[in-house]
């Protein structure tokens, strides 16, 4: 009977992760290259340790590029993303050490990082590090005319 039960805790207790956290970031080929476009994302669960105390910091981060030649791929960046959850970094530096990772993978037009810590002793950081590849401006912004919600029912 015994033999059966550990058996039974053996396999539900000891399975391999199906991932695991890594620094290396994939990428794929830019469907459009010829054209600018957005791409947004945000990672609502990052964390790192305070280098001070080990104690966990909590962030959500945003990330904004125009792509060039090349995008990341996004489980690559979730378990690029995971990989600091036992490393200890002041907000700033990981901040920066993330988005020099992702530039030196995709090589963008124009990369932006937001990273907004939550409250830690009474205080929000957040820090925003921004890369802009050299000669490339950005198209004018065309401001289109907003709609109310709801405002095509008629009534």
């Amino acid at each position: 009977m015994w033999q059966a039960a550990f058996e039974f805790a053996t396999f539900y207790t000891e399975p391999p992760m199906p991932s695991t956290p890594t620094k290396i970031l994939e990428t794929f080929p830019n469907p459009r290259p010829g054209r600018d476009f957005h791409i947004h994302m945000e990672v609502p669960e990052f964390t790192c340790l305070c280098p001070k105390t080990g104690q966990p910091d909590f962030a959500t981060l945003i990330l904004d590029y125009i792509p060039d030649e090349i995008c990341v791929e996004l489980k690559s960046l979730k378990l690029y993303m995971w990989s600091f959850r036992e490393e200890g970094h002041f907000h700033e530096d990981v901040t920066n050490r993330i988005l020099d990772d992702l530039v030196k993978a995709t090589e963008p037009r124009f990369m932006r990082l937001t990273a907004k810590f939550y409250v830690r002793g009474g205080i929000f950081t957040n820090v925003v590090a921004e890369h802009r590849k050299e000669g490339w401006q950005p198209a004018p912004r065309v401001d289109l005319t907003q709609f109310e919600h709801q405002s095509n029912t008629r009534g």
